[in-house]
């Protein structure tokens, strides 16, 4: 199945052909301000499924913290992909970029730790003061 999406003003558009990795809602404050949001819906996409159609190089990139580049497009802002390593092989996908339905849905929340206080959450899912794993 493919996979299609782009930036708000159309300029950046991709495509996704292959499989996909985890989805999670994130709660951390900077997630919180690069979105706008309570939180950030993320999906994780291998590289070697992911590619540009259009548009790459409308993309700004944001170091914002010592592991982590935000990219976005510099003509309308929309948050794009995030990179950790640049060695890794996925890239953080802003699931708001998608124009088709994945078939995965997020499966945990993080970082509420640092959640909105003007925010509650309402479902069933784990949640995670930071990363799975790292609150015990």
């Amino acid at each position: 199945m493919t996979i299609r999406g782009g930036c708000l003003c159309g300029g950046i558009r991709y495509e996704i052909d292959g499989p996909l990795g985890t989805s999670v809602y994130c709660h951390c404050s900077m997630c919180r301000k690069f979105h706008g949001s309570a939180f950030r819906a993320r999906l994780s996409v291998p590289k070697t499924s992911f590619k540009f159609l259009k548009g790459e190089e409308l993309l700004t990139k944001y170091r914002s913290s010592a592991d982590t580049v935000k990219s976005f497009c510099k003509v309308c802002g929309s948050a794009m992909v995030n990179q950790w390593d640049p060695e890794a092989e996925s890239w953080g996908l802003a699931m708001g970029s998608l124009d088709d339905d994945p078939g995965v849905r997020p499966s945990m929340h993080i970082f509420v730790g640092s959640k909105a206080l003007w925010h509650d959450i309402t479902d069933e899912l784990p949640k995670y003061k930071t990363f799975p794993g790292a609150d015990e």
